[in-house]
């Protein structure tokens, strides 16, 4: 069953569960069913909260990272949130470092799987091809280690996408801003406990560039899943819940310390 949305002002999202606050950033092609397994597998200890990201809908000048950025301050803001556990995938993961250096004091951990901010291989370059579903379907396959985990709803989802001109432009507008921001010289100031977890197959953000996270972010630990690509949280939910609960269940023994 899908996870419920919550419309309230400008804002779409889903809450669950009760506990310290896991806000889960999407990526770029991302929605929030990406994110069932960690909601069914954490709410009954945590309150699991992923808001929309307007990527495909918001005003083209604002279509950036800074533009994300402040989409989350906002949202933030309105939820009264504190104390977050920041989890994020792809693009998710890179706003999710840039909130991270932007409020330390907001963020206790941060959880990166498959993040930009570094190095990625984007969809195909540049501009998504429109109008050919057999390409859409070729590259939403190219994410996953198994290609039967892209189903044919998630194909014709970001086949829907892609055939939008204003969202095809926000799409590539957006994903130059994420190439142009390497974040190497910045995330070395990170402090929140960092988890990162990775595809050991991942094509889109290869294991070198998990390990330069690794490398680069003081607090960090390095986790790899075989047999999976840029989503872990999709493609091996079970063992992606069991090293992120492994994770927290740490971070919460340091907080009672």
């Amino acid at each position: 069953m899908a996870n419920k949305t919550i419309q309230e002002g400008q804002y779409t999202y889903v809450e669950e569960g009760n506990g310290p606050t896991l806000l889960i950033l999407h990526g770029l092609f991302g929605a929030l069913s990406n994110f069932h397994d960690v909601v069914n597998g954490f709410k009954d200890n945590y309150r699991v909260v992923i808001p929309v990201m307007p990527i495909y809908d918001m005003p083209m000048r604002q279509a950036s990272l800074e533009g994300l950025l402040s989409f989350i301050e906002g949202f933030v803001e309105f939820k009264k949130l504190d104390d977050l556990i920041v989890l994020g995938n792809s693009l998710g993961g890179h706003v999710g470092l840039l909130y991270t250096l932007a409020h330390p004091e907001k963020v206790k951990a941060l959880v990166l799987t498959g993040s930009s901010g570094l190095f990625e291989n984007t969809m195909g370059g540049s501009y998504p091809k429109r109008g050919s579903y057999d390409y859409i379907k070729e590259r939403v396959e190219y994410t996953f280690y198994d290609p039967k985990t892209a189903s044919k709803e998630l194909v014709d989802e970001c086949f829907e996408i892609t055939s939008s001109i204003p969202k095809c432009m926000n799409i590539v507008q957006i994903a130059k801003s994420a190439q142009r921001n390497n974040m190497a010289s910045e995330i070395v100031k990170i402090k929140a406990p960092t988890c990162l977890i990775w595809g050991l197959n991942d094509t889109i953000t290869p294991p070198h560039v998990g390990h330069e996270f690794n490398r680069l972010i003081p607090n960090s630990e390095l986790h790899f899943i075989d047999k999976c690509c840029h989503a872990p949280m999709m493609e091996r939910p079970e063992p992606f819940n069991k090293i992120l609960a492994t994770f927290l269940a740490k971070i919460n023994e340091e907080v009672t310390a």
